[in-house]
């Protein structure tokens, strides 16, 4: 939030840690909604394309507000950030269900690589935000120097997205060779995408071809992976009822003073990258569907854990509990990811890809709705 520090702590009542999350969801849950179903028909490209540019204009969004208003905040520019927020949800549905539904019909590994990436991003956004509370913390309107410095950033990296993606990744001979076996297997989605990596689209099949190529339903698929999608939805319900909303409010007061939130944080985000690297070690990746279903559901226990530490514990139980938050989430993540998608056909595992995104941010939603439970008793 591009705010003087004033302004911040007047906006502090509005709970934006919990508001802007919720605001977002919404969005990203009801577009990806529309993705999933009609996904068998939508440019893939195109679509990646557009959710990454809207990335860029909305980051940039932010600056051009915050400028705009010279900084001064207010309830109507807190407005301006939770509708852009909206907008970021409709840039996560279609970059998220789009990169993963395109890397389910390739590589494990990819899925993998991707999943890390966005809890690398996490990592780079919490190193971000404690250098530059560092270095601006005692300079006037340190906040918002600090904050514009991040969407700035954040900015050139996005657009450096746009640019990767249009005219790098297509390219890449991997990519060309999973994209070229998907296109044989009955894909409709990657037209464009073979063509920006030079590949002519592959000629007409006959009747009998096109038997082979004939497809699961989107209802087939998730009635055989309805365990992978509640796994999905239970992973994200329970770390976003906790994080970041618990942890940026209600962890009390600590000898870390207002650095304490901000190290939580960046302790989940931490753990949960190296949580998304565990699965790549074969003998501690969990494949069995029970097994993983069993664990995911035993998260529960985190929730009174919370709790009571927060109530009686100190501040190194806090940070060991957040720490296990964020392994346990990056690792079931990618055991579900890479497991599910396994023995399909490569349009059935784009159309899966997206299927399970859609519960995993429909868990997102969940835990953000959960998440104001935590304010009962606090004059809520």
């Amino acid at each position: 939030m591009v705010l003087p520090d004033e302004a911040s702590k007047r906006l502090e009542n509005y709970h934006p840690s919990r508001v802007l999350t919720l605001v977002y969801q919404p969005f990203a849950l009801g577009t990806l909604a529309i993705l999933a179903y009609h996904e068998a028909k939508i440019n893939t490209r195109r679509r990646n394309l557009f959710g990454y540019t809207l990335f860029f204009l909305s980051s940039l969004a932010i600056l051009v507000m915050d400028l705009a208003t010279s900084g001064k905040g207010g309830l109507g520019t807190f407005i301006g950030i939770c509708i852009i927020s909206g907008v970021f949800g409709v840039a996560d549905a279609n970059v998220q269900g789009g990169m993963v539904g395109d890397l389910s019909y390739m590589r494990p590994e990819f899925i993998q690589s991707y999943v890390a990436g966005l809890a690398a991003s996490g990592v780079i956004t919490s190193a971000l935000r404690l250098i530059t509370k560092a270095a601006f913390e005692n300079s006037q309107g340190g906040l918002r120097k600090g904050a514009i410095l991040f969407f700035a950033i954040s900015s050139f990296f996005e657009f450096l997205c746009v640019l990767l993606y249009a005219y790098v990744f297509p390219k890449l001979p991997v990519v060309k060779y999973y994209r070229s076996k998907a296109a044989s297997e009955g894909s409709k989605t990657i037209a464009s995408d073979l063509a920006a990596g030079g590949i002519q689209a592959l000629p007409e099949t006959d009747d009998v071809e096109s038997k082979n190529q004939e497809r699961l339903s989107n209802k087939e698929l998730l009635l055989q992976n309805i365990d992978y999608a509640i796994d999905m939805f239970l992973i994200y319900a329970l770390t976003l009822s906790i994080f970041p909303g618990f942890l940026s409010e209600d962890t009390g007061k600590h000898s870390l003073g207002s650095w304490y939130a901000l190290v939580l944080i960046s302790m989940y985000n931490v753990w949960d990258l190296i949580g998304r690297y565990i699965p790549l070690i074969k003998p501690l990746k969990l494949e069995s569907r029970k097994a993983l279903t069993t664990v995911i559901i035993s998260r529960v226990l985190l929730v009174p854990a919370f709790y009571f530490t927060s109530k009686y514990g100190d501040q190194g139980w806090m940070i060991m509990l957040t720490s296990i938050l964020g392994l346990s989430n990056g690792y079931l993540t990618v055991c579900v990811l890479t497991s599910a998608p396994k023995g399909y056909k490569g349009p059935e595992q784009n159309a899966l890809g997206n299927l399970l995104v859609l519960f995993l941010l429909g868990g997102i939603f969940a835990g953000v709705t959960l998440d104001w439970l935590w304010l009962i008793g606090k004059g809520w």
